[in-house]
């Protein structure tokens, strides 16, 4: 049954309607009246400290939406067959046995801070449900699931919500888990699913930090350093002109601070008449996200959390001027201010999927921003002492075929097809076994070749290195309880 929740007029109650009002008074946007919905939810209870025994404190999920090509990356095959190797050749690392792709240099630089698992299999060759699997850590599909790009109440819920749900917040002022810096929209303009709180219900989608417009759909790539027509032979007729914007986290025009204080005091008016009216309606959750509002406004450090495109011209060099360096940096940025689970999207219209010309746009548009920045993270997370309780993932949709193909009607090199049969995840800090290989694929870099591992594995990795236990459940919205782990950790990486 299509789900047509959003063609239905809402009924808001009395009480609905003052804390909208109370909402307005604050001078905040309309997209605040979220938590209005959220609050018709009971919070569950997180788990203590003292049931949590994990090293991390927080985790980055790197997202390369579109495929990152194993290949060309961290399992190249310089034995194979021509049609097979491609291109790139392996270069070594500090550590000795390991290789990776020559164009990652940085990286190869800090091998001893980081693993590679090159055996994560699971059965789809597409990119809906390929995102599906790896954003949610499931395989199976729920009841009722149609491969469809829409998000919907009956999906699981993402490895984010159920992070988000898991551990208690460190930061007040803000969320638990965070996706950064848009949301994952196909490119004909259907919603990605897989990133949100599905069957936990809306309150646990993580908070959606749209800092990147969409623009027009035919560029990818890290802009504006390094941008790139998707059809080498169809260039855009506009250029792209997108301009990376953190949230703007102020007063609305005419409130200073003044005019707040006195808001807020009329808003203490507001909250006596409806407690008098109202002494039995639970209106906690619903403060929660007030105090939190006005918490965003006063708190210097949530606002350089998200103003990364004025950062200091250092730390603009070492991340870079794009999209990539200016999202890895937030992230960065929003551990130290204590947020537990992030999620990084680097490309949206499927920007890793490199049907075409596919060695000039990772030798000269995709690795060297995403080598550039992810090699600032570690050491910034180094620098202050946050590597060993922030894990990093870095994963995408699937991998690529072992051949590689030729779209001739868009592209004039060569380039690669969807494959799910294989591909290559980056882990590194929170408890992670540096210098670390753990699987491999078969000489054609095209199934597992021993250890094979599984969304559910790489999902429950994230759940163990951050300390919730192998029993934690969590409840969807009518309170049914759902296992959180469905596989084990990979072996050999914690």
């Amino acid at each position: 049954m299509n789900d047509a929740s959003h063609l239905m007029h809402p009924y808001l109650s009395r009480r609905t309607m003052l804390q909208a009002g109370a909402i307005g008074l604050l001078g905040l946007g309309m997209n605040h009246c979220a938590a209005l919905r959220a609050a018709a939810f009971p919070h569950p209870q997180p788990l203590s400290q003292g049931e949590r025994g994990g090293r991390a404190r927080s985790c980055i999920y790197i997202f390369l939406s579109g495929g990152l090509s194993q290949h060309e990356s961290f399992d190249l095959k310089p034995d194979a067959p021509e049609g097979i190797r491609g291109e790139f050749r392996p270069a070594a690392t500090r550590t000795p046995g390991i290789q990776i792709s020559e164009y990652l240099p940085r990286l190869r630089e800090r091998s001893e801070h980081w693993a590679i698992v090159r055996s994560l299999t699971h059965p789809t060759n597409g990119h809906t449900l390929g995102h599906f699997y790896m954003l949610t850590g499931r395989t199976t599909h729920p009841p009722g699931f149609r491969d469809e790009r829409e998000t919907r109440p009956t999906h699981w819920p993402a490895i984010a919500s159920v992070v988000g749900d898991a551990i208690p917040p460190r930061n007040n002022n803000l969320p638990p888990a965070i996706v950064l810096p848009e949301r994952l929209v196909h490119w004909s303009g259907g919603t990605i699913p897989g990133a949100y709180g599905g069957m936990m219900g809306r309150r646990r989608d993580p908070l959606f930090i749209e800092a990147s417009p969409y623009g027009n759909p035919m560029w990818r790539g890290a802009y504006p350093e390094y941008t790139f027509p998707n059809s080498q032979r169809h260039t855009p007729s506009t250029p792209d002109d997108r301009v990376f914007q953190a949230p703007n986290i102020a007063l609305s025009p005419g409130v200073n601070g003044n005019r707040l204080a006195g808001r807020l005091d009329l808003l203490r008016q507001v909250d006596e008449q409806r407690q008098t009216l109202e002494r039995g309606a639970t209106t906690q959750s619903f403060d929660e996200h007030r105090q939190n509002a006005i918490s965003l406004l006063a708190d210097p450090r949530v606002r350089r959390a998200f103003d990364v495109t004025n950062a200091d011209a250092r730390t603009q060099e070492r991340y870079g001027r794009n999209s990539f360096g200016w999202s890895l940096l937030m992230a960065f940025r929003l551990v130290e201010a204590g947020v537990n689970m992030i999620q990084v999207n680097l490309g949206n219209n499927e920007t890793w999927d490199t049907h075409g010309d596919i060695f000039h746009r990772l030798r000269d548009k995709l690795f060297p921003p995403t080598d550039r920045a992810l090699c600032a993270l570690i050491d910034d997370l180094r620098a202050t002492g946050l590597f060993d309780s922030t894990l990093i993932v870095i994963g995408s949709e699937f991998g690529r075929t072992p051949r590689l193909s030729t779209l001739a009607d868009s592209y004039n090199g060569a380039g690669r097809d969807h494959w799910g049969a294989v591909q290559s995840i980056f882990f590194a800090g929170g408890g992670i076994r540096g210098g670390a290989v753990v699987g491999s694929s078969d000489r054609h870099g095209a199934y597992p070749a021993s250890s094979p591992q599984s969304p559910e594995s790489m999902a429950a990795t994230i759940y163990h290195a951050l300390g919730i236990p192998h029993t934690a459940m969590w409840r969807d919205t009518i309170d049914r309880p759902h296992h959180v782990y469905h596989g084990e950790p990979i072996p050999g990486l914690l």
